[in-house]
């Protein structure tokens, strides 16, 4: 969930659309990216594997404005991106959740202040089913029910598609589960939030990528995975959950994620290391600039996420003084 903070800030902006026919735009107030001069050098990122195509279309658009800039991405978990900016071998640090305080601890140790966190996209966590399941909606405790073998939410084992309402040959089909590996980001984030920090069934499929998680989805008709809503397919649907069991349903929509009516609503981050007082690389600087511009998030959109609202872009934008 969103801090209140930020809830707040998105309330500002609802959109009332169709939740079927939704056309997801930019603001229109955010600021059309205004190239700077003498930018050139090398840039790595490490990290977050929900913002891995995000990122590689990122540095695409900006490559193309600084051909003298080289960039490097690799995206293997939300948990490579704290370490990486500690050594110094990496200048962004993507990240699907925030970072715990013991990494943070970790950080300052190493340089005497605190990561700076830059907010770049909006996402709902999706659960997915396969495209022919007819399951019309979920509510977290069901979800907690299917993944997870401590029931922290309080109910019995879901083990089959019976019994959360499918019928016909589904029905007697043990769940099949698919989700991510604990250096993720979404698992962190999804351990916390759907599973009040409960512990996974032993027969989930860990997967080491969000576009394998969908994969295995739309290929087993029984199957239940969790990614970011960027990767899902036509093979897939994300199915409309509620906060609590006869709770009012919402969809995994950008109307939704404004309206806080949405229950596994998140931002993604790219952390960075930035002495106070004390301006960033103009490389690293630029970079984050292109991303919180009307171009950055436009890519953002056509990567099936969803874009910031001015408000939230112009917050963002105070972070790199």
């Amino acid at each position: 969930m969103f801090k209140k903070s930020i809830l707040a800030a998105l309330l500002v902006i609802v959109t009332a659309v169709a939740a079927h026919a939704e056309k997801v735009t930019v603001d229109a107030k955010i600021k059309k990216y205004a190239p700077a001069a003498g930018v050139a050098g090398n840039l790595g990122s490490i990290g977050s594997d929900s913002l891995n195509n995000l990122m590689t279309y990122w540095a695409e658009g900006f490559k193309k404005k600084y051909p003298n800039v080289n960039i490097q991405i690799e995206g293997k978990g939300s948990s490579t991106a704290p370490p990486a900016l500690i050594a110094g071998t990496a200048q962004l640090g993507p990240m699907s959740r925030e970072m715990k305080s013991s990494e943070i601890e970790e950080f300052e140790k190493k340089y005497g202040y605190k990561p700076t966190r830059i907010g770049v996209a909006l996402d709902s966590l999706a659960v997915f089913v396969n495209k022919d399941n007819p399951i019309k909606s979920l509510s977290l405790d069901k979800v907690d029910a299917i993944f997870s073998k401590t029931h922290k939410r309080g109910g019995a084992d879901v083990s089959t598609w019976g019994q959360v309402g499918v019928s016909g040959k589904l029905a007697a089909m043990p769940i099949s589960l698919y989700g991510r590996n604990s250096a993720s980001g979404t698992y962190g984030y999804f351990k916390e939030h759907a599973l009040n920090k409960g512990d996974f069934k032993n027969t989930v499929k860990e997967q080491p990528g969000s576009a394998s998680v969908v994969e295995g989805v739309a290929k087993d008709i029984s199957a239940v995975g969790y990614s970011g809503i960027g990767y899902a397919t036509s093979g897939v649907r994300a199915v409309p959950l509620s906060a609590k069991e006869g709770g009012k349903v919402a969809e995994a929509t950008y109307a939704n994620v404004l309206n806080g009516s949405y229950p596994m609503s998140r931002m993604l981050y790219i952390y960075v290391a930035k002495k106070p007082g004390q301006a960033m690389p103009k490389v690293v600087e630029e970079f984050l600039r292109y991303v919180l511009s009307r171009e950055g998030q436009e890519i953002v959109i056509k990567d099936g996420y969803d874009p910031l609202t001015a408000k939230l872009v112009d917050d963002q934008l105070k972070t790199l003084k």
